[in-house]
């Protein structure tokens, strides 16, 4: 159970299947030592991890994200967390939709079910720790009190530290087809949508959106995004990297859907690392009504034009 707002609210939705998290995702780089660079400076925590790199936060132990060598960028697999009660379902829930299971993929270690998306992702849907939020982020820009210098000098900025994946958005052949897949399949249901982008939830209690589609002519990985405290934490972390080399990117902004306050760092492969701070909640106890949107609220309600490249998929 979740104290929210002066009442207890369900840690999961009675009755309903469905994955409670993205546990983790995998990306294949061409060089680890460029992935090693990228994202400790984005100001996470980077460790070795068998033949690849695991990527950790310092607010919690959880796994977020593991990076292995191949020969270009590329989505390797994603992970979803799922209920102990809930694993045995869900195995009999992929073959009464006729999904076939398949192996885990080569060097992974897992216990749990393995099949692949309909645009043929490999999915892992395992037992897991809740690692999606059970409550709205706590966020920190509160009104400074008179007399008191609100700015640090530059020299003194602290290093901005994310506190949790929030959520990753991919490239989809079809999007109705991905939104239909991911609803049947795994018990998400969607937010918003626009013509070109799409939204998905987790029912048993998460940020607005813990994965999000954009169409495409081939599947790919855009961007992960990763959940600050406050919109200073976005701006410095913004700053912080390009005056480390990382300049390109989108920002700062506000998006409509979602409402989340953002900076897009481009990696060396032509994806993003987001900073996104204040992004709606959906709790366990709210039936969201989705909403098709305006194609020019898919991306911004403020902020500069996005690069003539945001959403091209590199991988296609």
């Amino acid at each position: 159970m979740t104290q929210i707002g002066g009442f207890i609210a369900p840690s999961r939705k009675p009755g309903v299947l469905g994955v409670h998290s993205v546990d983790h995702f995998s990306l294949t780089v061409p060089d680890l030592a460029d992935a090693q660079n990228f994202y400790s400076n984005f100001g996470l925590d980077v460790r070795a991890d068998g033949n690849g790199l695991a990527l950790h936060t310092d607010a919690a132990p959880h796994r977020w994200g593991r990076i292995i060598e191949g020969p270009s960028k590329k989505l390797h697999m994603l992970s979803f967390g799922c209920y102990e009660e809930d694993l045995r379902r869900f195995a009999d829930h992929l073959q009464a939709h006729g999904i076939t299971r398949t192996d885990p993929l080569p060097g992974v270690d897992s216990n749990g079910i393995w099949f692949r998306d309909c645009d043929g992702t490999p999915i892992e849907i395992k037992v897991a720790v809740k690692s999606s939020p059970s409550s709205k982020s706590v966020f920190g820009d509160l009104q400074n009190p008179p007399n008191v210098r609100a700015a640090t000098v530059r020299a003194m900025a602290p290093r901005v530290r994310p506190r949790r994946l929030s959520h990753v958005l991919l490239f989809v052949r079809d999007l109705n087809t991905s939104i239909k897949f991911y609803s049947e399949v795994l018990g998400m249901r969607l937010s918003d949508r626009t013509n070109f982008v799409a939204f998905m939830h987790g029912v048993h209690g998460s940020d607005h959106h813990m994965i999000a589609f954009a169409q495409s002519n081939a599947p790919g990985f855009h961007h992960a995004s990763w959940d600050v405290g406050s919109v200073n934490e976005v701006g410095v972390g913004a700053a912080t990297m390009a005056a480390r080399g990382f300049s390109r990117g989108w920002g700062l902004g506000r998006h409509v859907l979602g409402s989340n306050f953002f900076h897009y760092v481009r990696d060396p492969w032509g994806s993003y690392s987001e900073y996104s701070a204040d992004i709606d909640y959906i709790g366990v106890e709210c039936d969201w009504e989705a909403q098709e949107h305006r194609p020019e609220d898919s991306l911004s309600l403020w902020g500069p034009e996005p690069p003539p490249d945001f959403v091209t998929n590199f991988e296609a």
